[in-house]
């Protein structure tokens, strides 16, 4: 996201103007090594390290510096002399001026290839652990026209609706984007016909579309007889939600997924049978995508949801399925753990699925707090989640594998499961 405050005080505060670095907008001829955390590509040139944007490994390019931290410059490819091996031409009009995909340019093995080499290096570099030799990245079955979510900027003065630019705020016109599932790319087409008539509200800035099993929901809702509430089935069980409440945008990995994050649960209790001891407790639950599974193979469910809209969805999902041996907290994290680390039984088994932010080192001393025999968490980023792991394994628990999905394609973005065991 960047430093978005400067320093109290700076040359620039004081009256005068910081000197620029004599390196920024040089033009310089380099060759990228590999892609790393960020899915920017890696090289070398004038005695620094390079970053840049856009790159494949292999790709011999002539590259702006567009900025110097340090001993490291962020650079942008002027023009490519000689592809990678894994370069190809990115099929969207909108590639490199739209701020959603940076890894079009790249084959999709090359992908894959590219997101298990950042969890690796996240793992040894942030988490100071040897990542275990097996990691590998579950490809998506459809690696375009996949996402079931998209958020849109509205600029009614300039009639464009869209994504943001690239590190900016100014909006780019897109009339199809290649990554939206067919409904939410019917959706965009519907949000646009209406503001070439004039009847899309100026006052709306943003808009949210979410897609389910039969239908599409958009927010803030538009006068027609639009459903407001979705429904998804994933594992067999049903969810309600809406355009506002997060949900996974890759439906295809749904069941993998979840089956992965309980892969170390007991199975679920069949009609004769009973659940599991203990309790098992779901943070940062959202709408109870793993809470339900998780009713089913433990005696007593705790979701903690901050979202408060999210936190109803989720307690009408378990009330719907007949689950009455869960309950969902509307409340943070981070003050729950705080109310109850002391005087909650250590759990059987703690999942978390935190924001792209991580859990942060209050939640992560909450978790060890609780002492649970067993911990899934659910990332979407490599860093946080290594950052975290680090605290966690020096709090007495040990990795017990890593599985990764491919929930994003055509980004650097990747979906990781990590598994912990309290040690002894």
């Amino acid at each position: 996201m960047g430093e978005r405050h400067a320093p109290a005080w700076s040359e620039r505060s004081a009256g005068r103007r910081p000197a620029a670095n004599p390196l920024v907008g040089r033009v310089i001829e380099t060759e990228v090594e590999r892609i790393v955390p960020g899915g920017v590509g890696l090289a070398h040139a004038e005695g620094r390290t390079l970053f840049v944007g856009l790159a494949a490994p292999g790709d011999r390019v002539r590259a702006r510096i567009e900025r110097v931290r340090g001993g490291v410059a962020f650079a942008s490819i002027v023009e490519v002399l000689a592809p990678g091996p894994a370069r190809v031409e990115p099929p969207c009009p909108y590639f490199g001026r739209c701020g959603g995909c940076d890894f079009q340019q790249l084959a999709y093995p090359a992908q894959l290839e590219a997101k298990a080499g950042i969890i690796r290096d996240c793992l040894r570099r942030i988490a100071a652990i040897d990542p275990p030799p097996d990691v590998t990245v579950s490809p998506s079955p459809r690696d375009w026209d996949y996402r079931s979510r998209a958020e849109w900027q509205h600029d009614a003065a300039r009639g464009l609706l869209g994504y943001f630019e690239r590190d900016s705020h100014r909006v780019v016109n897109v009339t199809h984007c290649p990554i939206a599932a067919p409904e939410i790319e019917a959706a965009l087409k519907e949000l646009r016909g209406r503001m070439e008539t004039g009847t899309l509200p100026a006052e709306i800035a943003e808009f949210r579309a979410a897609a389910g099993d039969d239908a599409v929901a958009i927010a803030p809702p538009l006068d027609d007889d639009r459903p407001a509430e979705l429904v998804r089935t994933a594992g067999g069980e049903r969810y309600r939600y809406d355009a506002d409440c997060f949900f996974q945008t890759n439906h295809a990995l749904l069941d993998p997924l979840v089956t992965e994050a309980l892969r170390h649960v007991p199975p679920a209790a069949t009609a004769n049978g009973a659940a599991a001891p203990g309790v098992a407790v779901d943070l940062y639950c959202g709408v109870g995508l793993f809470t339900l599974p998780l009713a089913r193979r433990f005696e007593r469910v705790i979701g903690v949801e901050a979202h408060h809209a999210a936190a109803a969805y989720a307690t009408q999902n378990l009330v719907a399925a007949g689950l009455g041996n869960a309950r969902v907290d509307a409340v943070g994290v981070e003050p729950w753990l705080t109310r109850h680390a002391s005087v909650l039984a250590p759990p059987a088994f703690v999942l978390l699925d935190p924001p792209r932010t991580g859990a942060g080192d209050a939640v992560v001393e909450g978790i060890l707090a609780l002492r649970p025999g067993r911990i899934a968490y659910v990332s979407c980023d490599p860093a946080t989640l290594a950052r975290d792991l680090r605290r966690l394994l020096g709090g007495g628990y040990a990795l017990d594998g890593v599985t990764a999905f491919d929930l994003f394609p055509q980004t650097h973005h990747v979906e990781t499961v990590a598994h912990l065991i309290r040690a002894g």
